[in-house]
């Protein structure tokens, strides 16, 4: 049975996302802590902080010096590892192409709706004796998507409320005619990494939300040249900043207390019949199961 660690704090706020934003004003305490998992080995050390009360564990989803492409995360590692350092919110800092042209590079967008087009991840914690299913109409968690804006707007950005993320399996770039069919489905940024961590976040009973950053518009757009690396990057270090003072102003702004149905939606997941659950599997999910 995975041992939680011992943070400290009042709550725990998780984030995801580059190496760089654990380096934000006012965050004291830093510490590095190396877990591990019954799923194995999370992307790297967590980064925890304190701020005001609060416990802050960030983790750089790709590995610092980002050496971990797309399909290699261990989302299940990384979300577990945030339930056990004792995290009820999690934040996803995530850098997407845009497939509107109202949504500009350097725009902010708090996205609602995911659409999976990946292929080859492990998705859930379940499986292997246990069979569970959980709701996922609405992917995010509204009461943190809401805080999310709230700081993103206070923090100067252009904010975009609610999108769809359309999450492919990569690494490499859409083509021409894939970025066009995506626009036609209506959806409205592009990204990598959101699935399968949102799906993961929900059976762990988290509350999952996202700032995707636009870094360029995907090659879907004439007008603009196609996108590269180095436009990428170049955007990317523009967008730190901006980053880190949205976390800090949310998580001074999340409730102590949970009010969604994040905190319960494993509760009646588990569908396999109690004597029929061996004990490694129950070994395994004690802690998404709320039995440890």
């Amino acid at each position: 049975m995975p041992e939680q660690a011992n943070v400290g704090g009042r709550m725990v706020i998780g984030v995801l996302g580059g190496s760089g934003l654990y380096d934000i004003e006012g965050l004291e305490k830093v510490r590095e802590v190396t877990l591990e998992t019954p799923f194995g080995a999370p992307s790297d050390a967590y980064v925890v902080g304190e701020l005001e009360g609060r416990t802050l564990a960030f983790l750089p989803r790709h590995g610092r010096g980002h050496r971990i492409s797309p399909s290699e995360v261990n989302y299940r590692a990384n979300i577990h590892g945030f339930k056990q350092l004792g995290a009820q919110w999690l934040i996803s800092i995530s850098a997407v192409g845009s497939m509107r042209e109202a949504i500009k590079p350097g725009d902010v967008v708090i996205v609602d709706q995911l659409f999976d087009r990946t292929k080859s991840r492990p998705s859930t914690f379940f499986g292997d004796g246990i069979v569970g299913h959980i709701e996922f109409a609405d992917p995010v968690c509204a009461d943190l998507s809401e805080v999310l804006h709230a700081a993103a707007v206070e923090e100067g950005a252009t904010v975009h409320r609610g999108g769809t993320y359309v999450c492919i399996e990569g690494p490499q770039f859409s083509t021409r005619a894939e970025s066009r069919i995506y626009r036609s489905w209506g959806v409205d940024v592009i990204g990598m990494t959101n699935i399968p961590e949102a799906k993961l976040a929900r059976e762990a009973s988290l509350c999952y939300g996202t700032v995707a950053m636009p870094t360029d518009y995907d090659c879907w757009h004439e007008s603009e040249e196609d996108v590269t690396l180095d436009a990428i990057i170049a955007q990317l270090r523009r967008n730190v900043a901006l980053a880190r003072r949205i976390v800090r102003n949310a998580a001074l702004r999340i409730p102590e207390a949970r009010g969604c149905r994040c905190k319960d939606a494993v509760k009646h997941a588990v569908i396999t019949s109690p004597e029929a659950v061996s004990p490694e599997a129950r070994s395994r999910l004690s802690l998404i199961l709320g039995e440890e």
